[in-house]
Protein backbone atom coordinates (compact mmCIF):
# COMPACT_ATOMS: atom_id res chain seq x y z
CA UNK A 1 0.00 0.00 0.00
CA UNK A 2 2.79 2.44 0.88
CA UNK A 3 4.47 1.68 -2.48
CA UNK A 4 1.30 2.53 -4.39
CA UNK A 5 1.02 5.74 -2.36
CA UNK A 6 4.58 6.65 -3.38
CA UNK A 7 3.75 6.14 -7.05
CA UNK A 8 0.68 8.31 -6.61
CA UNK A 9 2.86 11.04 -5.07
CA UNK A 10 5.15 10.96 -8.11
CA UNK A 11 2.12 11.26 -10.37
CA UNK A 12 1.02 14.32 -8.40
CA UNK A 13 4.42 15.95 -8.86
CA UNK A 14 4.28 15.28 -12.60
CA UNK A 15 0.80 16.75 -12.79
CA UNK A 16 2.00 19.85 -10.96
CA UNK A 17 4.73 20.53 -13.53
CA UNK A 18 2.54 22.80 -15.75
CA UNK A 19 2.21 25.16 -12.78
CA UNK A 20 5.80 26.21 -13.43
CA UNK A 21 4.45 28.43 -16.24
CA UNK A 22 2.64 30.49 -13.60
CA UNK A 23 4.26 32.82 -11.12
CA UNK A 24 5.01 30.49 -8.23
CA UNK A 25 4.25 31.43 -4.65
CA UNK A 26 5.21 29.43 -1.61
CA UNK A 27 4.57 29.59 2.09
CA UNK A 28 4.14 27.87 5.43
CA UNK A 29 0.95 28.13 7.47
CA UNK A 30 1.00 26.72 11.00
CA UNK A 31 -2.62 26.55 12.14
CA UNK A 32 -1.75 24.94 15.46
CA UNK A 33 1.50 24.46 17.35
CA UNK A 34 0.32 23.84 20.89
CA UNK A 35 0.70 22.29 24.30
CA UNK A 36 -2.46 20.45 25.47
CA UNK A 37 -2.75 20.13 29.24
CA UNK A 38 -4.81 17.47 31.03
CA UNK A 39 -3.90 16.10 34.48
CA UNK A 40 -0.54 14.64 33.63
CA UNK A 41 -1.60 13.36 30.20
CA UNK A 42 -0.14 16.32 28.34
CA UNK A 43 0.26 16.38 24.57
CA UNK A 44 2.27 18.40 22.07
CA UNK A 45 0.33 18.85 18.83
CA UNK A 46 0.71 20.59 15.50
CA UNK A 47 -1.23 21.13 12.28
CA UNK A 48 0.62 22.82 9.41
CA UNK A 49 0.63 23.25 5.64
CA UNK A 50 3.62 24.00 3.40
CA UNK A 51 2.61 24.95 -0.14
CA UNK A 52 3.94 25.95 -3.54
CA UNK A 53 2.13 26.78 -6.77
CA UNK A 54 -0.05 29.34 -8.48
CA UNK A 55 -3.69 30.33 -8.79
CA UNK A 56 -4.56 27.36 -11.00
CA UNK A 57 -2.56 24.60 -9.36
CA UNK A 58 -1.08 24.28 -5.89
CA UNK A 59 0.87 21.50 -4.21
CA UNK A 60 0.51 21.26 -0.43
CA UNK A 61 2.37 19.16 2.13
CA UNK A 62 0.21 18.81 5.24
CA UNK A 63 1.46 17.48 8.57
CA UNK A 64 -0.62 16.75 11.69
CA UNK A 65 0.68 15.02 14.80
CA UNK A 66 0.08 14.48 18.52
CA UNK A 67 3.01 13.58 20.76
CA UNK A 68 2.13 12.14 24.17
CA UNK A 69 4.61 13.38 26.77
CA UNK A 70 3.74 10.66 29.28
CA UNK A 71 4.15 7.88 26.69
CA UNK A 72 7.12 9.66 25.02
CA UNK A 73 5.70 8.65 21.64
CA UNK A 74 3.66 9.93 18.72
CA UNK A 75 0.03 9.01 19.36
CA UNK A 76 -0.85 10.17 15.83
CA UNK A 77 1.39 11.17 12.91
CA UNK A 78 -0.26 12.04 9.60
CA UNK A 79 1.30 13.36 6.39
CA UNK A 80 -0.61 14.34 3.26
CA UNK A 81 0.59 15.43 -0.19
CA UNK A 82 -2.31 17.32 -1.79
CA UNK A 83 -2.76 18.81 -5.26
CA UNK A 84 -5.59 21.35 -5.56
CA UNK A 85 -7.14 23.33 -8.39
CA UNK A 86 -10.13 25.74 -8.47
CA UNK A 87 -13.55 24.44 -9.47
CA UNK A 88 -15.40 27.68 -8.59
CA UNK A 89 -14.70 31.12 -7.12
CA UNK A 90 -14.52 29.78 -3.57
CA UNK A 91 -13.79 26.05 -3.88
CA UNK A 92 -10.82 23.89 -4.87
CA UNK A 93 -10.89 20.21 -5.79
CA UNK A 94 -8.22 18.17 -4.00
CA UNK A 95 -6.47 14.90 -4.87
CA UNK A 96 -3.53 13.37 -3.08
CA UNK A 97 -2.14 10.72 -0.76
CA UNK A 98 -2.12 10.35 3.01
CA UNK A 99 0.29 8.33 5.16
CA UNK A 100 -0.16 7.60 8.88
CA UNK A 101 2.89 6.50 10.87
CA UNK A 102 2.08 6.53 14.62
CA UNK A 103 4.53 4.86 17.00
CA UNK A 104 3.32 1.43 18.06
CA UNK A 105 0.26 1.65 15.82
CA UNK A 106 -0.49 0.37 12.33
CA UNK A 107 0.81 2.30 9.35
CA UNK A 108 -1.89 3.21 6.87
CA UNK A 109 -1.94 4.72 3.36
CA UNK A 110 -4.89 6.27 1.57
CA UNK A 111 -5.69 8.05 -1.67
CA UNK A 112 -7.34 11.44 -1.02
CA UNK A 113 -10.17 13.15 -2.91
CA UNK A 114 -11.97 16.16 -1.53
CA UNK A 115 -13.02 19.80 -1.57
CA UNK A 116 -11.43 22.78 0.17
CA UNK A 117 -12.89 26.26 0.31
CA UNK A 118 -15.13 28.87 1.87
CA UNK A 119 -18.74 28.16 2.75
CA UNK A 120 -21.26 30.99 3.36
CA UNK A 121 -20.33 33.33 6.26
CA UNK A 122 -16.63 32.74 5.46
CA UNK A 123 -16.48 29.33 7.07
CA UNK A 124 -13.29 27.55 5.97
CA UNK A 125 -14.09 23.92 5.11
CA UNK A 126 -12.19 20.74 4.22
CA UNK A 127 -14.24 17.69 3.20
CA UNK A 128 -12.03 14.71 2.33
CA UNK A 129 -12.60 11.06 1.48
CA UNK A 130 -9.64 8.78 2.26
CA UNK A 131 -9.81 5.69 0.06
CA UNK A 132 -8.30 2.30 0.95
CA UNK A 133 -9.49 -1.00 2.40
CA UNK A 134 -10.21 1.11 5.54
CA UNK A 135 -11.97 4.18 4.05
CA UNK A 136 -12.57 7.28 6.16
CA UNK A 137 -14.53 10.48 5.59
CA UNK A 138 -13.32 13.66 7.31
CA UNK A 139 -15.08 17.01 7.67
CA UNK A 140 -13.26 20.04 9.10
CA UNK A 141 -14.61 23.56 9.58
CA UNK A 142 -13.06 26.67 11.12
CA UNK A 143 -14.22 30.25 11.52
CA UNK A 144 -12.27 33.38 12.44
CA UNK A 145 -14.38 35.77 14.54
CA UNK A 146 -12.71 39.17 14.86
CA UNK A 147 -13.23 40.62 18.34
CA UNK A 148 -10.82 43.47 17.56
CA UNK A 149 -8.38 43.96 14.68
CA UNK A 150 -5.84 41.83 16.57
CA UNK A 151 -7.89 39.68 18.95
CA UNK A 152 -9.48 36.72 17.15
CA UNK A 153 -11.62 33.82 18.38
CA UNK A 154 -11.27 30.68 16.24
CA UNK A 155 -13.89 27.94 16.86
CA UNK A 156 -13.31 24.70 14.98
CA UNK A 157 -14.77 21.21 14.52
CA UNK A 158 -13.36 18.03 12.99
CA UNK A 159 -15.32 14.82 12.41
CA UNK A 160 -13.53 11.60 11.43
CA UNK A 161 -16.03 8.99 10.25
CA UNK A 162 -14.66 5.47 9.58
CA UNK A 163 -16.61 3.77 6.80
CA UNK A 164 -15.37 0.29 7.76
CA UNK A 165 -14.15 -1.45 10.91
CA UNK A 166 -10.46 -1.00 11.63
CA UNK A 167 -9.68 -3.02 14.73
CA UNK A 168 -5.97 -2.17 14.73
CA UNK A 169 -6.81 1.55 14.93
CA UNK A 170 -9.61 0.89 17.48
CA UNK A 171 -12.28 2.30 15.15
CA UNK A 172 -15.77 1.00 14.48
CA UNK A 173 -17.60 1.52 11.19
CA UNK A 174 -19.74 4.69 11.18
CA UNK A 175 -18.69 5.49 14.78
CA UNK A 176 -17.02 8.91 14.51
CA UNK A 177 -14.41 10.74 16.52
CA UNK A 178 -15.33 14.41 17.02
CA UNK A 179 -12.86 17.16 17.94
CA UNK A 180 -14.15 20.59 18.95
CA UNK A 181 -11.94 23.53 19.81
CA UNK A 182 -12.00 27.25 20.58
CA UNK A 183 -8.78 29.28 20.53
CA UNK A 184 -8.42 32.97 21.34
CA UNK A 185 -5.39 34.45 19.58
CA UNK A 186 -3.67 37.84 19.51
CA UNK A 187 -1.83 39.01 16.38
CA UNK A 188 1.57 40.20 17.53
CA UNK A 189 2.95 40.67 14.01
CA UNK A 190 -0.03 41.01 11.65
CA UNK A 191 -0.99 37.37 10.94
CA UNK A 192 2.62 36.18 10.96
CA UNK A 193 2.76 35.42 14.69
CA UNK A 194 -0.32 34.91 16.89
CA UNK A 195 -0.06 33.26 20.33
CA UNK A 196 -3.30 31.80 21.66
CA UNK A 197 -5.06 30.13 24.58
CA UNK A 198 -8.08 27.87 24.35
CA UNK A 199 -9.76 24.53 24.90
CA UNK A 200 -9.78 21.29 22.90
CA UNK A 201 -12.37 18.51 23.34
CA UNK A 202 -12.33 15.01 21.82
CA UNK A 203 -15.30 12.60 21.83
CA UNK A 204 -15.37 9.02 20.51
CA UNK A 205 -18.85 7.76 19.75
CA UNK A 206 -20.39 4.30 19.43
CA UNK A 207 -18.09 1.35 18.87
CA UNK A 208 -15.05 3.59 18.51
CA UNK A 209 -15.68 4.80 22.07
CA UNK A 210 -16.22 1.22 23.26
CA UNK A 211 -12.89 0.16 21.75
CA UNK A 212 -11.11 3.10 23.35
CA UNK A 213 -12.45 2.03 26.77
CA UNK A 214 -11.47 -1.60 26.17
CA UNK A 215 -7.91 -0.47 25.37
CA UNK A 216 -7.70 1.47 28.64
CA UNK A 217 -8.50 4.87 27.13
CA UNK A 218 -11.48 7.21 27.40
CA UNK A 219 -14.53 8.10 25.40
CA UNK A 220 -13.86 11.81 25.79
CA UNK A 221 -11.03 14.13 26.81
CA UNK A 222 -10.91 17.85 27.55
CA UNK A 223 -7.66 19.82 27.28
CA UNK A 224 -6.61 23.37 28.04
CA UNK A 225 -4.31 24.55 25.25
CA UNK A 226 -1.60 27.16 24.79
CA UNK A 227 0.10 27.65 21.47
CA UNK A 228 0.95 29.85 18.53
CA UNK A 229 -0.26 30.32 14.95
CA UNK A 230 2.33 31.33 12.35
CA UNK A 231 2.31 32.27 8.70
CA UNK A 232 5.30 32.85 6.42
Amino acid sequence: MAGRAGLAALALLAAAAPAAAEELVWGLQVEQAEFRIQNGEDVLAWDLDAFIGGDELRLTLRSEAEYGLEEDAFETAETQLRLQTPVSDFWDAVVGVRLDTPEGGPERAWAVVGLHGLAPQWLEVDADLFLSEHPVFRFEAEYEALITNRLILVPSVEIDLPLADDARRAQGAFAPTVEIGARLSYDLVDRALSPYLGVHYELRLGETGDRALAAGGRRDELFAVAGVRMMF
